[in-house]
């Protein structure tokens, strides 16, 4: 095909067996799309195409993604806003035919990809390594062979101090939790491959790093669960995730203290209400 469609934040290529989205940068354009720079989506990775209404005088045309091809929307597992899809080009309302034509281009090309099994590799390649960011408890790095934790003096809990800085080598890994920062209890949970239990909270494994305000932004954290989700399948097939358990016992007071300061944080920003920031408070007291 070959055309170009420009909407707001991206345009898309259409080329005879994927649409390559370029997006752009400036300081309007969401930084999660910066950090991608551009991807290339084979037809065979899209389930669906829609054309929707948006807001404010716009139209949508969205390439669902097909369960499984891309490591980016694995990881994200719904978490992200409608805003920092990446999937989504926003258009001018008065170019909505001009989607529903392209929408139509498409969907021959996609053909039945999004009604069978998932496929048995990831078809979207997922960001490059080496990649960090800085969590609240401490910093990560992937090289691209293993995940790397040094915990911060300032933040990390007594059980992560105990156990030492850690290094995860992909092939011990069964899988990666990444909750947004965006949520309260944001974090970044390496899922293990022995079968070993791991602590329910995250503060408190240390195969996980906590996020929090400023902490593990959406455009590090994700892209960094994205390529470490893709080496660990690029290993193998995974096995079934271990179930986690809360360890026995009373909470160390300190990291409950770090734990009442952090939701203040959260609660002074306005990302978490007056009747959550009282709910979990009065959880986390119960744990003394």
């Amino acid at each position: 095909m070959g055309d170009v469609l420009a909407g707001f934040h991206a345009a898309w290529e259409f080329e005879s067996d994927s649409v390559l989205i370029r997006f752009e940068r400036g300081i309007r354009t969401p930084k999660l799309f910066q950090a991608l720079g551009e991807r290339r989506v084979p037809h065979e990775a899209v389930a669906a195409v829609t054309v929707t209404p948006g807001r404010r005088g716009t139209v949508v045309l969205h390439a669902v993604p097909r369960p499984g091809a891309d490591p980016l929307m694995d990881a994200a597992a719904g978490q992200l806003k409608e805003g920092a899809d990446p999937y989504r080009l926003v258009l001018p309302a008065e170019r909505a035919t001009l989607a529903e034509y392209y929408a139509d281009e498409l969907r021959p090309l996609i053909g039945e990809s999004g009604t069978g099994e998932p496929p048995d590799r990831y078809l979207v390649t997922a960001p490059e390594a080496p990649l960090h960011f800085k969590a609240y408890d401490g910093k990560a790095a992937f090289d691209g062979k293993a995940v790397s934790y040094r915990w911060s003096w300032t933040g990390a809990s007594s059980a992560k101090w105990k156990a030492g800085d850690q290094k995860f080598p992909v092939a011990d890994l069964n899988g990666v939790e990444w909750r947004s920062p965006e949520l309260f209890e944001g974090h970044l949970r390496l899922l293990l491959r022995d079968n070993a239990q791991q602590p329910a909270q995250a503060d408190q494994d240390p195969a996980a790093v906590v996020f929090g305000l400023g902490y593990g932004p959406v455009h590090e954290s994700l892209p960094f669960a994205a390529s470490v989700l893709a080496a660990v399948r690029s290993c193998g097939p995974v096995g079934a995730v271990p179930a986690l358990h809360t360890p026995p016992g009373r909470r160390d007071p300190a990291d409950i203290a770090d734990r009442i300061r952090h939701l203040g944080e959260l609660h002074q920003a306005g990302l978490v209400t007056d009747e959550e920031f009282l709910s979990k408070k009065a959880e986390l007291l119960a744990e003394l």
